[in-house]
């Protein structure tokens, strides 16, 4: 065995290192750019889990081309991930609560609610909790997982009636035309709404690659907040399919002019 086969293996492992290196830093940034709008704690520890998972794969991978056996550190990087989950049941649980109480709990920011012992005002609806103001001037932070468990009563007057439609469009979608569009489909539901509130439409935030709005509807009746709820997105994707824009065609091409005078010139017969 020659000495550049026995330091192959070794370049293999020093390679695989530093692109496993370059590529957890890659996935920390990507990560942490996915989660610019999430609460500080978690985006950084989302960041951490990302480049450590890479890190780990890289170095099994590492390892292999060293010859050594890998099944004990995969094994290990298994009770990882698992150890990891269990670490961040609570933070996962209550990121993955905000968005479900985004569409289907009754309260929005300036609600009056009680949830358990606690009531105030809804100032706050970040990743991981809920907000209150007490009426004696307290912050109460509740996390968001505990909505989804417990009942959550809205004392603000008329609650019942608004129903509050998250919605995200991609940059493709003609923002006037959907608002122009979607209000004039809702127009058609005003027998199930109350005539004194118009359908309102308002943008939340907006990137290169998406805007997301918030759609607010009053109902007429209060039995029929589901079922109105499903008839507005449909017709909220009805609206966004006919705002984008016409797919471009693909041009012909047109004949060179030499092309043109070869075509058109007459044949000739062979003698």
């Amino acid at each position: 065995m020659t000495l550049l086969e026995l330091l192959l293996p070794v370049l293999y492992f020093a390679l695989i290192i530093a692109i496993t290196a370059l590529s957890a830093r890659l996935a920390s940034i990507a990560v942490g750019r996915l989660m610019s709008r999430s609460a500080p704690q978690v985006a950084a520890g989302a960041r951490r889990f990302a480049a450590i998972l890479v890190a780990l794969v890289g170095s099994v991978l590492a390892i292999q081309e060293l010859g050594i056996n890998s099944a004990i550190l995969l094994l290990v990087v298994a009770f990882f991930g698992v150890a990891v989950l269990i670490a961040l049941r609570e933070q996962l649980e209550n990121f993955g609560a905000k968005y479900f109480t985004d569409i289907y709990s009754p309260y929005k920011v300036g609600d009056s609610i009680r949830i358990r012992e606690h009531s105030g005002k809804v100032i706050e609806i970040n990743a991981t909790s809920t907000v209150l103001i007490t009426p004696d001037d307290q912050l109460v932070s509740i996390p968001n997982s505990v909505f989804m468990r417990e009942v959550v009563v809205n004392t603000s007057p008329q609650a019942w009636q608004e129903l509050t439609i998250p919605l995200s469009i991609g940059s493709g979608v003609d923002l006037p035309t959907f608002e122009s569009d979607l209000m004039r489909s809702l127009g058609k539901l005003r027998l199930r709404l109350d005539r004194r509130y118009p359908p309102v439409l308002t943008i939340k935030s907006r990137t290169v690659l998406s805007t997301e709005l918030t759609l607010t509807i009053m109902l007429r009746r209060p039995e029929e907040r589901e079922p109105l709820a499903t008839e507005v997105a449909k017709r909220v994707s009805e609206a966004i399919q006919r705002a984008q824009g016409p797919r471009p065609r693909t041009p012909t091409p047109k004949p060179s002019p030499a092309a043109a005078e070869a075509g058109s010139a007459p044949s000739k017969a062979p003698h």
